[in-house]
């Protein structure tokens, strides 16, 4: 009886916890759209090469959407997000919030677009005063941001592989616009593929 007494009580301490887990997933999916994750070349020539050859690397970046709330249905029903990047030499890293959009252009391949606010640790200016040689030799090395805060606009292109995890190539764009900041603002241009995992 003692026995029998001990496996109810653990049956019944799995089926809480078993319970527990389902609301606590079913509470996710309620709230989170999907997750992006992958992995970026920093700083590649696209528009303006000057700096291209600046801070050149790597970076595993991942953004976490959330539902559209009803609230922005009149601007095409963007989902927000957060988002990190981690440069993988040490070199600039950042994270942020936004909106991102999904137009479909097929039945399983979307343009999407988005546009948000980050914050960085990468270089504002040069430290050393103008005409020093330290000065240059820094310049050439670093991007200099002019702004600790920066615009984020991106721009993909997804497939879907199944219902549930997709792929995408996207090309993602920061710089203060000389409207965060003035002066500096050699910003970056990062391209790369990242995966998609739906939680719907």
């Amino acid at each position: 009886d003692a026995l029998d007494g001990r496996a109810l009580a653990r049956a019944r301490a799995l089926a809480t916890a078993g319970t527990a887990a389902a609301m606590t997933g079913t509470a996710a999916a309620d709230i989170l759209s999907e997750a992006r994750f992958g992995v970026m070349q920093e700083n590649v020539c696209v528009l303006d090469c000057d700096n291209a050859n600046k801070e050149p690397g790597q970076s595993l970046n991942g953004d976490v959407l959330f539902h559209s709330p009803d609230f922005l249905g009149f601007i095409w029903s963007p989902k927000p997000y957060l988002m990190g990047s981690g440069n993988l030499q040490g070199e600039t890293s950042f994270g942020g919030v936004g909106l991102h959009w999904s137009f479909p252009i097929t039945k399983t391949w979307q343009f999407e677009p988005s546009f948000g606010y980050v914050i960085h640790d990468g270089e504002l200016a040069s430290p050393y005063p103008d005409g020093n040689p330290r000065s240059l030799a820094f310049t050439e090395e670093h991007v200099l941001l002019g702004s600790r805060d920066l615009f984020r606009t991106t721009f993909g292109l997804h497939h879907d592989i199944n219902e549930t995890w997709g792929v995408e190539v996207m090309y993602e764009h920061l710089s203060h616009g000389q409207v965060l900041g003035n002066g500096r603002n050699q910003g970056l241009d990062n391209v790369g593929v990242r995966f998609s995992y739906s939680f719907e």
